[in-house]
């Protein structure tokens, strides 16, 4: 493996899209700490993610999200799993070029709504699953362009985890072969 621990490894996609459970395998194999963003977004608030959406409003949210996503891209190297929408925000994909190696982990509708139906903790969804197929759309038509930015798109797939990890990293090996 040639992968750089100076970098931070940012995975980026709507919800769904592997980034915590890709994240989390990656980081052990990369020997670098795992960092959730959502889960850092919730310790600065004191919230879980649908209270601090509810409490404080989209605009609010996805402002405390890009202070969090600034902190956590200017400190030490790891794997870090953004929120879904926050590499929306030009200020994250500016300290992400800079500092880190951006990895969009694509997932089409199929994948995302399997992997989303149902679940409760993924506050931009709540409540949306009767429509939820068209709100993944809407996600999808209006983030995917920032996505398209990232260093590096990976295709992920129903696959087992390991599969798209050892993918992740063949494609950041390629990505770091072509730098030098």
């Amino acid at each position: 493996m040639t992968t750089n621990n100076q970098k931070i490894i940012l995975l980026v996609g709507l919800m769904g899209s592997g980034k915590t459970s890709v994240g989390k395998r990656l980081s052990k194999k990369l020997d670098l700490p795992f960092v959730d963003g959502d889960r850092e977004v919730e310790k600065a608030a004191g919230l879980p993610l649908v209270d601090v959406l509810k409490c404080f409003g989209p605009e609010e949210y996805r402002a405390g999200e890009a202070r969090v996503m600034k902190r956590l891209l200017q400190g030490p190297a790891c794997v870090l799993a953004s929120g879904g929408g926050s590499f929306v925000a030009e200020q994250t994909r500016l300290y992400a070029k800079k500092n880190a190696i951006t990895i969009w982990l694509k997932a089409d509708i199929n994948v995302l709504y399997n992997r989303t139906a149902g679940r409760e903790h993924r506050p931009f969804l709540k409540g949306h699953d009767s429509n939820l197929k068209s709100k993944l759309e809407k996600y999808i038509n209006e983030e995917y362009p920032y996505y398209s930015e990232a260093d590096i798109i990976v295709e992920t797939k129903e696959e087992q985890v390991d599969i798209t990890v050892n993918r992740v990293i063949d494609a950041i090996n390629n990505f770091l072969k072509q730098q030098n």
